[in-house]
């Protein structure tokens, strides 16, 4: 069954990530309108669909990101709308986001070191994310989630401080093992850096280990200051097999696996036609799609 979509607002982006796989799709033009976006939800939520995330790209680099919140946030059925963010923009967005609905934000952080956050990054400026996500902490939009690729030789060794201003902000700590998705196999093979000796660590320091059995089985570990939670895909059987999601790409095409390319389905004629049962059909279509699929 499908509990979560994840709907990419937009290919823009104002960083340049090495690692980022733009929700395994390329970039492009022809984003979806604001009503194109509340067709999909409206539709999803009739099928089941409990929760959406916005993601990107970008979503905070789209001028009309409040309008569509508050559009789907009050879909039937629906009980959540989240992002996620390089936290940018976030600082001046938060407050709106929240009113409009959004319930909370994953923010990428993958070093609180300003020289290395801007090579990997492609020129990024630290500063402003870490006050996008103080500000989001302090007005609720919990619990905050913040995304750290772990990359081998770069910020393996950051762990502990990032745990410690995890705690220190109010925010759970989210480890993300790198995927060889859309990136070069080259990159991969240089950054990739096991998880497993991660979790050893952490079951070592937890007060309790526990399952996020909504999503992907994902080990949660209870530390005495925060949670930390570990994203773990490679050589994981559970990871896919626990899979409830479908990703929409910026373009309005239901992809049914992040890992599968070439399995998409087109529902851009259908929405600009205003096409319903073709929409639903090619949402359908694309549920029966889904297989899991191990990264080994």
């Amino acid at each position: 069954p499908i509990y979560n979509i994840r709907i990419s607002v937009t290919s823009k982006c104002n960083l340049k990530c090495f690692y980022c796989h733009s929700e395994g799709f390329s970039k492009g033009q022809d984003e979806l309108t604001l009503d194109e976006i509340k067709a999909i939800v409206d539709l999803a939520s009739s099928y089941g669909v409990k929760t959406v995330k916005l993601t990107g790209g970008e979503p905070l680099c789209r001028n009309d990101i409040v309008e569509i919140v508050s559009s789907i946030s009050s879909t039937p059925g629906l009980k959540e709308v989240s992002m996620v963010t390089n936290g940018h923009f976030l600082k001046n967005y938060a407050s709106k986001l929240k009113t409009a609905g959004l319930k909370r934000v994953n923010v990428s952080l993958p070093t609180l070191d300003g020289l290395k956050y801007s090579n990997i990054t492609g020129g990024g400026n630290i500063e402003p994310v870490l006050e996008g996500i103080k500000e989001a902490c302090d007005i609720g939009l919990n619990p905050v989630k913040i995304n750290m690729v772990l990359l081998k030789g770069i910020n393996e060794n950051e762990v502990d401080d990032m745990i410690s201003y995890s705690a220190k902000v109010g925010a759970i700590l989210q480890i993300i093992e790198l995927e060889p998705v859309r990136i070069a196999a080259k990159l991969y093979n240089e950054y990739h850096e096991s998880i497993d000796e991660l979790e050893k660590m952490l079951s070592k320091r937890a007060k309790n280990v526990y399952y996020r059995d909504d999503m992907h089985k994902r080990k949660i570990f209870e530390l005495d200051s925060t949670k930390v939670e570990v994203v773990h895909p490679i050589e994981n059987t559970e990871f896919c097999a626990n899979c409830n999601r479908l990703r929409v790409t910026y373009n309005g095409a239901f992809k049914p696996c992040l890992m599968v390319s070439g399995n998409e389905v087109d529902a851009k004629p259908y929405l600009k036609s205003k096409d319903y049962d073709g929409l639903r059909n090619a949402f359908l279509k694309s549920v029966i799609l889904r297989k899991p699929y191990c990264i080994s």
